[in-house]
């Protein structure tokens, strides 16, 4: 098993250089999940000292190429610091190749409308107290699911015979008991299984290439389960959201 605070760790290596090691228990099929990769540059751009303590609002990723397992860095930097608000960038390299590259919001509070209309699912109760076992990974699944515990709830199992709902979640927590800040709940977003294989038969090649997430509660938040809901409405030329 990985050690998320570990393999997601960076080490500052000066002007705005942040190197970091690729874990290879966060493995898919040909490269290491999106979510994980994510999570490593959001280590970087938040060591920035720049930001302080300014938090992440929204970060995309494009994956260009899928990097090995090993030494890595991240060159982040930033597009302009306002009064309240700051643009930056990121990109990770390996072997002086470029594998992924993000753009990110940071932000203070500041006052304004309220509105909060993001309701979980109906009857979706949560897991009982003191409850740290999800259902084990399906067999073809690949090891970066072992990282990760999932209760599910709602939707389809994967290969459900192309007849379910392209529809899927429930609750799902990081093997390690940690607080819930940025980087980790960047990788949860990725960390369910395609809700695309609940409409098909079999296994799909479905990499990541973008992956955008909007943080939207004061972190970090105590170690807890959340809850996941992952869809499909098209899929088309070989591409899906």
């Amino acid at each position: 098993m990985g050690d998320f605070e570990h393999d997601t760790s960076v080490r500052a290596a000066g002007e705005g250089a942040y190197d970091c090691e690729i874990a290879p228990d966060w493995w898919v099929i040909a490269g290491p999940n999106g979510g994980y990769i994510g999570a490593i540059i959001v280590r970087a751009l938040s060591s920035e000292p720049e930001l302080g303590a300014r938090p992440l609002r929204s970060i995309t990723i494009h994956y260009l190429r899928a990097p090995a397992a090993g030494p890595a860095r991240v060159f982040a930097e930033a597009d302009r610091h306002g009064r309240s608000v700051s643009f930056m960038r990121a990109r990770l390299e390996q072997d002086g190749r470029t594998c992924a590259s993000a753009l990110a919001v940071f932000a203070d509070d500041r006052p304004g409308f309220e509105l909060d209309l993001a309701a979980p699912p109906e009857g979706v109760e949560p897991p009982a107290p003191g409850t740290q076992d999800g259902e084990p990974p399906h067999p073809h699944a690949p090891p970066f699911a072992h990282e990760f515990v999932h209760l599910p709830r709602f939707g389809e199992p994967p290969f459900a015979g192309g007849a379910g709902e392209p529809l899927t979640g429930g609750w799902l927590r990081l093997r390690d008991e940690r607080p819930l800040d940025a980087a980790a709940l960047v990788a949860l977003s990725d960390s369910w299984f395609p809700a695309v294989f609940a409409a098909s038969d079999g296994p799909l090649p479905v990499p990541t290439l973008e992956l955008t997430v909007h943080l939207r509660a004061a972190l970090p938040l105590p170690a807890d389960w959340v809850l996941g809901r992952f869809s499909t409405s098209l899929a088309r030329d070989g591409f899906l959201e």
